[in-house]
């Protein structure tokens, strides 16, 4: 689904935060309850250590806390939000939204706020839906979360699964763009839902509650099947990627840096070779902090733009992947 070639009003990115736990789990912690070794981990995954949510720390603490840095660094009070999407596959509860509890939190009670589901690629899907509200004149600005307490829906059994994800928040506020301000020049986005059998949460929902009878068989955790996926997304995020970058009218070399999603680095180099992109221009905190899946790209956002990575006039591509199957892309003027 690609964007329309016109619209009323230019978006930009106006701040980015970001929120991690304290809690670091290595990976040496984790060969104490599960077999498995920091050289496996590392060397199939390029994971160091994640982090985990303190008790009693939810989804929508950790999205309140990007979302204040994202607000503070573009200089826009809470009362003055008037969108906020919280893309979450972990929600607080599964009614209302987290995005309910994050405008309570925040104090913006003046935003509409609501989440959507779209896993791994739910903040570039975020960013879609506000750039057009934006761009339609429904809304002049809006903060977009992604924000993943993935460690509540982890089998610590299962080492194929536990090794791979973390938990943490990150944010941006989009608005309205000046003339000479930057842009989000092009989004795009897509699903195949033929493949939702490769990445689930199969429990939880209407379709298998969780009862007294199957509650040891950790329905309510992720289920991968880690080849296939990995084939789908390489594809997938390449495609995605070449998509926005050609309607930018941008060439590799105009690309200042890549944010891909944090899921593997294998992935992540696969992706750089096919684009066309150095590795040295292609951003990776997937070491410290595991697959995030929503908040991934949102925090490696951050963290680039806080580093000085990104600079006023640079092109980046931000591009994800994940269950659904979905995945998107989006080329933005810093």
């Amino acid at each position: 689904m690609s964007d329309a070639t016109s619209s009323q009003h230019q978006v930009c990115i106006a701040g980015t935060g970001s929120y991690l736990p304290e809690k670091v789990l290595t990976n040496a912690d984790l060969e104490k309850f599960v077999e498995t070794s920091d050289e496996w981990i590392f060397t199939r995954t390029g994971i160091r250590e994640r982090r985990v949510a303190a008790e009693g720390e939810f989804t929508s603490h950790m999205a309140a806390k990007a979302g204040q840095k994202a607000l503070e660094q573009a200089g826009l009070s809470p009362d003055e939000v008037e969108l906020i999407i919280v893309a979450t596959i972990t929600p607080d509860t599964l009614t209302p939204a987290t995005a309910c509890y994050v405008q309570q939190q925040l104090g913006a009670m003046g935003a509409v706020a609501f989440d959507i589901s779209a896993a791994c690629s739910g903040f570039l899907y975020a960013m879609k839906i506000a750039k057009r509200l934006i761009s339609d004149g429904a809304f002049t600005n809006a903060l977009i979360i992604g924000a993943e307490k993935l460690s509540s829906f982890i089998n610590w059994k299962d080492r194929t699964t536990c090794v791979l994800f973390g938990d943490g928040a990150g944010a941006a506020v989009l608005r309205r763009a000046a003339p000479e301000e930057g842009s989000i020049l092009a989004t795009e986005m897509g699903t195949d839902g033929r493949l939702t059998h490769l990445l689930n949460i199969p429990g939880g929902g209407s379709a298998c509650p969780i009862t007294p009878e199957n509650a040891g068989q950790h329905l309510a955790s992720l289920a991968m099947m880690g080849k296939e996926v990995f084939k789908h997304a390489v594809n997938r995020m390449k495609e995605s990627a070449e998509l926005v970058i050609e309607r930018s009218g941008l060439q590799p070399e105009d690309i200042a840096l890549v944010v891909p999603h944090q899921a593997n680095l294998r992935i992540i180099d696969a992706i750089a070779d096919r684009l066309a992109v150095p590795t040295e221009r292609v951003f990776v905190n997937l070491q410290k902090y595991g697959n995030t899946s929503a908040a991934a790209v949102a925090i490696a956002l951050d963290e680039a733009h806080r580093a000085g990575a990104i600079k006023r006039g640079d092109h980046i591509v931000m591009v994800v992947f994940g269950a659904g199957l979905t995945w998107a892309a989006a080329a933005v003027r810093w």
